[in-house]
């Protein structure tokens, strides 16, 4: 019974190999191709995801056919002679149904052969268009333009591009120096500005200060001018009036009515005057009094 028991577990042991051994899975995002050696060759029509038997003599060449994102450091130059390295990426792709196409062309290492070698040409060749400065800030454009170029060398290829990507760029030290030099210059000229637009306005504030200053003297110097005409006029009218009611007679009757008053007397007809003794009048008005 034991020989027997052991050409069963032997029988059983070899089907379960030939079982596995004859079949291949291909997986989700990826594509299978028979190999038929013995006949036709490489089957055209690719295999989607799921489980294929095969015979031991065959074989099933599977492909990933996912988007699948490729990452390379670049250096190159710029259009005025600077050095500049960067990392680029690419997203890229087998096209599913030109799988066949692709194997027979270029094989499973199709990135390393084909893309790669393309990639790095299209980014320098790109890079050498644009000044060291303005990279940075154009990297979406730069990017755009590098897929553009590669699309157009990758054509009928069986390769499709999603995107491509700049980052981490490095600058030469040279460069960082003249890039901090520019930025202090920068600041110092925002700087002056900025005290420029201060000292202008204090100069406003200054001049408007001064022209209320010269408008209020202005005012009240001819506030006081016109006070002065008004006073002027007032005594002008004031000895006008006064001139007019000094008349001769009115003169000699002020000049009676004083007590402190010495006159001369002086006849019409006399051509000499007549002096009078003003100290009795004097002695008179001491002796009338208590």
């Amino acid at each position: 019974m034991k020989p027997l028991h052991w050409i069963l577990q032997f029988l059983l042991l070899t089907s379960i190999l030939l079982t596995f051994a004859c079949g291949v899975s291909v997986k989700p995002g990826e594509r299978g191709l028979r190999w038929h050696p013995l006949s036709e060759g490489l089957v055209k029509e690719p295999l989607k995801d799921g489980f294929y038997w095969r015979a031991p003599w065959n074989d099933v060449y599977v492909y990933p056919v996912q988007w699948g994102s490729f990452t390379e450091k670049v250096d190159a130059l710029s259009s005025d002679d600077l050095q500049v390295i960067m990392k680029s990426a690419i997203i890229i792709r087998p096209i599913p149904e030109e799988i066949y196409f692709l194997a027979q062309e270029v094989g499973s290492n199709w990135y390393p052969k084909v893309v790669r070698p393309e990639f790095l040409s299209a980014v320098r060749s790109v890079i050498s268009g644009y000044t060291m400065v303005s990279i940075p800030e154009r990297s979406t454009e730069i990017a755009h333009k590098i897929q553009g170029v590669l699309e157009e060398k990758l054509k009928g290829r069986h390769l499709e591009i999603r995107s491509i990507a700049l980052s981490d760029i490095e600058w030469p030290k040279v460069v960082l120096d003249a890039i901090e030099r520019k930025q202090a210059k920068e600041q110092e000229n925002e700087q002056k500005d900025f005290e420029l637009v201060i000292a202008q306005k204090d100069a406003e504030i200054m001049r408007r200060r001064a022209k209320g200053e010269g408008d209020s003297l202005k005012i009240r110097a001819e506030g006081e001018a016109e006070s002065l005409r008004i006073r002027a006029e007032g005594q002008a009218k004031a000895q006008e009036n006064i001139t007019k009611t000094l008349t001769p007679e009115y003169l000699r009757f002020k000049l009676y009515d004083s007590t402190n008053s010495k006159f001369v007397l002086l006849p019409d007809e006399l051509q000499v005057p007549l002096l009078l003794n003003t100290e009795m009048r004097a002695l008179s008005q001491r002796n009338s009094a208590p």
